[in-house]
């Protein structure tokens, strides 16, 4: 599998990590250009405000969302001011310690 880093000052530095593959930013481009990036933050976004203080594991479950999409997407959506991290507690999901996620605005 190739890591060559993306072109210096592309779109696709925004999209993956430096040392990825060359499969991810062209896939993170992908789903930004479709709209999928925006509709998943939307959705999680949405999750976190309904049902504040849960794991990204958790949000999926209760929400029907993919893990890995929710995954993906919080620390997205925290650089944008809608959600916050809060304490790490046991995850119901994983059986592992894991942050939770609450809107800006609710304190844990």
């Amino acid at each position: 599998m190739s890591r060559t880093p993306p072109p210096t000052g592309s779109l696709w530095s925004d999209v993956a990590r430096a040392t990825d593959p060359v499969t991810s930013h062209a896939a993170g481009v992908q789903v930004t250009q479709d709209g999928t990036r925006a509709k998943q933050a939307r959705e999680v976004a949405e999750a976190v405000q309904e049902t504040p203080g849960h794991t990204s594991a958790e949000l999926a479950g209760i929400h029907g969302l993919d893990r890995y999409a929710v995954a993906r997407r919080l620390p997205e959506v925290e650089r944008a001011g809608a959600v916050r991290r809060g304490a790490a507690k046991h995850c119901t999901v994983t059986g592992r310690a894991a942050m939770t996620w609450w809107p800006v605005e609710v304190k844990p």
